[in-house]
């Protein structure tokens, strides 16, 4: 089974109209790409703007009955591919950083909200999500158990190992900063320790403090009758606007966990409880030092 992602790397429009129009001329490019999935970037719904004043930032915040939403949920229906459209989401106290991920019947299939919010900057405006998710995934390929992260999400092994426990064969992780080595080295080392694939969307060089470089590493670290190691980056973007189209081989991926060490069996769980501590540990950031 291989799957055909379309990685949506898009600068975002400043009018919300414009940029609904430009995401569903964006999915029915992908379709016609032979997509199976369609993700785009974080925040869509206002191009990842996240005003400093309370009530300017409430009126961008999109609640899930939205017409900006269900109108994804629709096309997904209509061109039987899955979307996983990212937005401001209304919550109390503060909105939230979100995905929902539609099948290709449009049935909502996960909904997830950022975690690790960057809430030493501007995202202090924001809650976290209070878990990470995985579900069974209806595609026109077949089935692929998913979970999503959100960029920051990615810097915390936790996030992706937690999904990996759920069951998740594929991340999608939506993003919106720049992907230098670091970040991309972050990617590869979750892909590679949970054996899982992970996807992430970032905006296009131009979009304020991003700069392309989308991916996709497939989790597959090495084959049984090929010597050395391979690389897991089956995909990286340039810094340009785009729809990228990648293949998966989740039948490769699924034989790989099948057959490696990585992952649960290795594990030991009952050693590591110093990582629900709420104790402080360092190295840590005083909480006077935060924004």
């Amino acid at each position: 089974m291989k799957l055909k992602i379309a990685l949506l790397q898009l600068y975002g429009e400043n009018d919300r109209n414009k940029q609904l129009e430009k995401g569903i001329n964006a999915c029915k490019k992908a379709k016609e790409m032979g997509a199976d999935i369609a993700l785009f970037p974080e925040m869509w719904s206002n191009g990842y703007n996240i005003p400093q004043n309370t009530e300017l930032l409430e009126s961008l915040a999109l609640s899930l009955t939205n017409r900006f939403v269900t109108a994804f949920k629709d096309l997904a229906k209509k061109l039987k591919m899955a979307i996983g459209i990212t937005f401001l989401e209304k919550h109390y106290p503060k909105p939230l950083n979100s995905i929902v991920v539609f099948d290709k019947n449009g049935n909502e299939a996960i909904h997830y909200s950022k975690v690790h919010i960057c809430d030493f900057d501007a995202e202090k405006m924001l809650s976290p999500g209070d878990e990470f998710y995985t579900t069974v995934l209806e595609t026109d390929k077949g089935t692929v158990t998913v979970g999503c992260m959100i960029c920051f999400d990615r810097e915390f092994p936790e996030s992706a190992r937690i999904l990996m426990c759920k069951g998740a064969e594929l991340i999608l992780a939506p993003n919106a900063c720049p992907m230098e080595i670091n970040r991309l080295s972050t990617l590869r080392t979750r892909a590679y320790e949970n054996m899982l694939a992970i996807a992430t969307c970032n905006y296009p060089k131009g979009h304020p403090d991003c700069n392309g470089h989308s991916t996709v590493f497939d989790g597959v670290a090495w084959l049984s009758d090929e010597p050395g190691s391979r690389d897991m980056c089956i995909f990286e973007a340039p810094e340009e606007e785009g729809i990228y189209i990648v293949s998966l081989d989740l039948d490769l991926l699924r034989e790989y966990r099948q057959n490696e060490v990585m992952g649960n069996v290795c594990r030991h769980p009952e050693k590591y409880g110093e990582l629900i501590t709420k104790s402080p540990m360092s190295p840590t950031i005083q909480a006077d030092m935060l924004l």
